[in-house]
């Protein structure tokens, strides 16, 4: 029987077990979207995972959406992600960078004044996150061609700065109602050019991104986050399971590295129908806990799986796994902010605190 403690290949990458860190937005960079010492500690703690994916990285400054997300379009950028790579490496892990466009999730108040974007002028319910005082999303300027074009080339342009910063490979983040996730959908994509309408053009944008991205790293080193059933940022679809299919088969065929399918663990997950489609790897997320995980991974259902918020708080969560020993517990406070509490901090399971020798002048520019 496959246990999650055993090694798996995706795609190019040898992975010494199947426990995926998940992408995770933690707000830490520091001024000019820098990932800092901080940041290289926090990634350097949780070097046991298989692979880690980091937190959503934006490819241009028109990408973000938060406060203090770090992004991959300038050199500085570059060489903070590169000192991350180097000390993930120096204790044998494997590392991915996220690419990240959040399209109408932002407002003028990230973007220097400017409107978000989006595939159509349709605005996303609810309040935007983490800005005081709370005011609801803006309607998004929707996109022309020549833009849509522009937004390619920037995650090409990512892909290509990640590898300049010795990451592993790339997963694209085509999830949780950000750009690309909105092209996806015809509850988000009303255009009526290319990029909309059918199936077939709705997808086009995903494809462009991956197919240029491949051209920098090759398929086996690149990856895709989906959320079929994840309705984040009031995202939709009249036929999700015919979309997703559909994405599915045309990420086969270019033989990518996995898929991450985010979703709950419910009787409409639509992971089985995936992986069949896809008929590569596959890591699942959401929810999971050692015996869910174990057991998808029994059943073929997944290759890998990923966890999220129990890596916050257990930077040794894989040796704590398979220990069978207790995990500590997330101070919800922290998740987003700044510094090193509830972030650095938490104990290893031998009771010491984590240190990774950072200068600490770096550790003062973070904080």
């Amino acid at each position: 029987m496959t246990s999650l403690f055993d090694p798996v290949r995706l795609g190019a990458v040898a992975l010494g077990n199947r426990i995926v860190m998940a992408p995770m937005t933690r707000t830490r960079a520091a001024p000019g979207r820098i990932p800092g010492g901080v940041m290289c500690e926090y990634y350097s703690q949780r070097a046991g995972a298989g692979l880690i994916l980091t937190e959503a990285t934006s490819v241009s400054p028109q990408g973000v959406g938060y406060p203090n997300t770090p992004g991959i379009w300038s050199r500085k950028q570059m060489l903070g992600w590169q000192d991350i790579t180097r000390a993930v490496h120096d204790r044998n892990g494997r590392i991915f960078l996220q690419l990240w466009h959040v399209g109408r999730v932002s407002d003028p108040e990230y973007l220097n004044g400017q409107m978000p974007v989006g595939p159509s002028a349709i605005r996303c319910e609810g309040y935007i996150s983490l800005m005081q005082p709370k005011h609801e999303y803006v309607v998004p300027r929707a996109m022309h061609s020549g833009e849509i074009r522009t937004v390619v080339a920037d995650f090409v342009e990512g892909a290509r700065n990640a590898k300049g910063a010795g990451f592993d490979g790339i997963e694209i983040h085509a999830a949780n109602g950000y750009l690309i996730d909105q092209f996806l959908r015809d509850g988000a994509n009303q255009r009526l050019d290319a990029y909309g309408g059918s199936i077939g053009n709705r997808i086009r944008l995903l494809l462009e991104i991956v197919d240029g991205c491949i051209g920098v790293w090759g398929s086996d080193r690149v990856g895709v986050h989906l959320s079929p059933h994840h309705n984040l940022h009031s995202v939709w679809d009249s036929d999700t399971p015919a979309l997703f299919s559909r994405v599915a088969q045309e990420l086969g065929q270019r033989r990518i590295a996995f898929l991450l399918v985010r979703e709950t663990n419910e009787d409409r997950s639509l992971t089985p129908l995936l992986k069949r489609e896809f008929g590569g790897a596959i890591v699942v997320n959401g929810g999971y806990d050692l015996a869910l995980a174990q057991r998808a991974v029994d059943e073929r259902r997944a290759d890998a799986v990923a966890f999220g918020k129990p890596f916050i708080a257990n930077p040794d969560l894989v040796t704590r796994l398979r220990e069978g020993a207790p995990l500590n517990t997330c101070d919800t406070a922290t998740f987003y902010g700044s510094g090193r509490k509830g972030y650095v901090d938490y104990p290893a399971l031998d009771g010491r605190a984590w240190c990774l020798a950072v200068p600490e002048a770096e550790r003062r520019e973070a904080d």
